[in-house]
């Protein structure tokens, strides 16, 4: 039924958004290193960043959550932290005992937030197509960017019958927490691999002012991402060495037997390390070595298919992958093209898994701007 929300025709209008968010963050960035502050944690920034992406893209919604607080925003926030905090605490494992808990009344008060946000959105949504109909409301959207709330209200499910309010608020709320945080630890652990790599990163920088050479802005299309291929194999080896999501699991639908003559019985469910995988000195060789070049496509081809699976794999792979590459590519040609990055040696980083990938103290970097930028500006005029 969602399948339709991540069509290609349905994300080639989103390119605009990903641009404009980068743009504020980056005006935001210039701001800071004006003002002194040369090093920036990438989650933080990069976080808030694809959350305004999100809301503008599932919801319709500008927040303006880069520069001014939002209280939806910092529930979703404080939603992600207390889900770990509970996860390392056994007795908050008791539903009952969580309740009574700090933690758990402040999960409370954050998840009636969220949830408040959502159903307005979709009430209020569901209202305006029940007074158009069905066919005005199609046509009332022509030439206009769709979001993931109107894919929902117009979807059908096996039986042929709407989607309730409440179902289409839960799948708005998981993508939401979904893509936000992982979009971010992709793009933050990308953006360290290439401060780490130098000769990478320019090489990189190099490939995009090659792009985007002859255009009139900095705006990157939809075509464009797919002829930056140097840039998209630094991408897929930071997701290998540094998978936003670690494990996944899967419940085995027969016996499935092992190389070494064990069986995994029908029904078992099984946690599968992606960090594992992609670190298995047997598939990679030098597998801790930041190296794009593992994925030029003559290296690659005769790699066995799950050998990388960032956005896991099978008929329950990740729905929004499309999504979250495009949006990636967006950003990092926008940022390699307008800012050198540097690692800030006074803040080691120290990896630590969460619900996401993290880095334990925050994952800091120095920024140069790389002369006047274009970002946000109108095309110029032809001559």
């Amino acid at each position: 039924m969602l399948t339709p929300a991540f069509h290609f025709d349905i994300l080639k209008p989103y390119m605009k958004i990903f641009n404009q968010s980068t743009d504020i963050m980056h005006a935001k960035w210039r701001r800071l290193v004006a003002s002194g502050s040369t090093s920036l944690d990438m989650f933080g920034q990069i976080s808030l960043m694809t959350l305004d992406s999100l809301q503008k893209c599932v919801f319709g919604y500008n927040s303006n959550c880069q520069e001014t607080p939002s209280d939806y925003i910092a529930a979703i926030l404080e939603l992600s932290s207390l889900v770990v905090g509970r996860q390392h605490r056994l007795l908050l494992h008791c539903d009952f005992l969580y309740r009574l808990s700090p933690d758990g009344r402040r999960f409370r008060r954050a998840c009636d937030t969220v949830h408040r946000f959502t159903a307005d959105v979709v009430q209020r949504r569901h209202q305006a197509l029940s007074h158009w109909g069905r066919e005005a409301w199609l046509k009332s959207k022509q030439g206009r960017t769709v979001d993931f709330i109107d894919i929902l209200l117009l979807a059908k499910d096996e039986d042929g019958q709407d989607l309730s309010d409440e179902d289409i608020a839960a799948e708005a709320d998981t993508f939401m927490f979904e893509g936000h945080d992982t979009t971010a630890s992709g793009l933050s652990w990308v953006l360290y691999n290439l401060a780490c790599h130098p000769e990478y990163q320019e090489r990189c920088r190099e490939e995009i002012k090659d792009l985007l050479r002859d255009k009139e802005s900095e705006e990157v299309e939809w075509e464009d991402l797919s002829r930056v291929p140097f840039s998209t194999m630094c991408i897929k080896e930071s997701l290998r060495l540094h998978p936003p999501v670690t494990a996944m699991s899967r419940r085995c639908t027969e016996d499935i037997k092992l190389p070494d003559g064990r069986v995994l019985p029908k029904g078992n469910i099984c946690l599968i390390s992606i960090y594992g995988t992609h670190h298995n000195p047997a598939v990679r060789p030098e597998p801790q070595v930041y190296n794009p070049h593992r994925f030029d496509p003559e290296n690659s081809k005769n790699q066995p298919p799950l050998a990388f699976m960032p956005f896991s794999a099978g008929p329950r792979n990740c729905i929004g992958q499309n999504f979250a590459v495009a949006e990636m590519k967006v950003v990092l040609v926008l940022t390699l093209l307008r800012f050198a990055l540097r690692l800030d040696q006074s803040r080691p980083v120290r990896r630590k898994p969460e619900l996401i990938l993290r880095s334990e103290n925050g994952l800091w970097l120095h920024l140069e701007p790389l002369g006047p930028s274009r970002e946000g500006q109108p095309p110029a005029p032809r001559s």
